[in-house]
């Protein structure tokens, strides 16, 4: 990430001495003109010799390269992460165009106490209100272009990240769900179903068949509405219950007004299934899952937290990690948010925030 900042940073810079050097030839262009007509320099530019334009230039130049270095210091249009609104763009070219007309003002003070070269033609400093307008436009415009440019590079960027992340999020769902364990553990239920209440064994299949259709569904959207998850998690709970059966217990209290509301698939099924799979679930130690809607802050913000009672399993592996941390980076990426994770009083939370419609 410092590297990619270092080598934009660097293309900006080249860009705007790139602008600067081309602007300070296009700007004298009508005196640059001159020095190859005779006729013309002394109509227009009488007595102007090939010094003073070059001088004219080379300041023009060097007042450029501070104009794009007090625009990129003061609004910084290098950083894309700054938001950049229409009165900034606004001010930027009013100062700029303030500034660029003291620059003016700077070297005709030096030309007149130090006799820095100059031309001293009338048409040339009618000319410099128009030149200062024009510099400031190109300034300004250069530096608010740029950033566009790496804005979009980094919208672009973002969702490259965005693919990825679904992808492996998509991936370890399915290894999760389809993995021989699972696998193994639902098909033994269903054989113990099969012996002792063909009607259960059914529900269980007709349930399986929901929990892998959703798992296994092409989605061509990162989001689903809490709507469609929660019908996905009520077969999942199914599942797990007929598992686990009185050992394992659901609390679900779901605000019926937020289902409209957006969250990126398989969240709570991931919280759930991290729940199960880190905490003991016995006879002495049933295990308690709570799924509910709470608003945060003024009551404009909604999240929806996963609680569990905190016992870990004696003998259970320390997992990889990547369910929570996949989730937390797909928050990032999508909505710009963060999950909430909380230990404490015996239990361990963590809350989602929905997004509005």
């Amino acid at each position: 990430m410092e590297l990619q900042m270092i080598i934009t940073n660097k293309k900006y810079i080249q860009l705007t001495v790139l602008v600067s050097l081309v602007v300070g030839f296009l700007i004298h262009f009508p005196e640059l003109v001159s020095l190859t007509d005779t006729l013309e320099q002394q109509a227009l530019f009488p007595g102007m010799s090939s010094a003073e334009v070059f001088f004219e230039v080379g300041y023009t130049f060097i007042s450029l390269l501070v104009l794009f270095a007090v625009n990129t210091f003061l609004f910084r249009f290098n950083n894309p992460a700054v938001r950049m609104l229409w009165w900034k763009v606004l001010l930027s070219f009013v100062l700029t165009w303030i500034l660029s007309r003291f620059l003016g003002e700077l070297f005709v003070f030096l030309h007149h106490n130090f006799r820095i070269p100059a031309i001293d033609a009338m048409v040339h400093h009618y000319l410099h209100p128009v030149r200062d307008f024009i510099i400031s436009l190109i300034v300004t415009g250069t530096c608010y272009i740029s950033y566009l440019i790496r804005e979009r590079q980094e919208v672009l960027l973002q969702n490259g990240k965005l693919v990825t992340e679904n992808i492996q999020n998509q991936y370890q769902a399915l290894k999760n769900q389809l993995n021989p364990h699972m696998l193994f553990n639902s098909l033994n239920t269903l054989q113990s179903l099969v012996r002792e209440s063909p009607e259960k064994a059914q529900n269980y299949i007709r349930e399986l068949s929901r929990v892998l259709r959703y798992t296994l569904q092409e989605n061509d959207t990162h989001t689903v509405t809490l709507r469609e998850e929660m019908n996905f998690v009520d077969a999942y709970i199914f599942l797990m219950k007929m598992r686990y059966e009185e050992n394992l217990k659901f609390v679900v209290e779901v605000d019926a007004a937020l289902m409209d509301y957006s969250l990126p698939p398989l969240s709570i099924q991931t919280l759930v299934e991290n729940a199960i799979k880190h905490n003991e679930i016995s006879n002495r130690h049933p295990l308690t899952i709570e799924i509910l809607t709470v608003f945060t802050g003024t009551g404009k913000e909604a999240v929806l937290c996963i609680e569990n009672n905190l016992q870990p399993r004696r003998s259970a592996s320390s997992g990889t990690g990547i369910g929570l941390a996949n989730l937390s980076k797909r928050y990032e990426l999508l909505f710009g948010k963060e999950i909430q994770i909380t230990e404490a009083n015996g239990k361990f939370s963590v809350c989602i925030p929905l997004m509005k419609p």
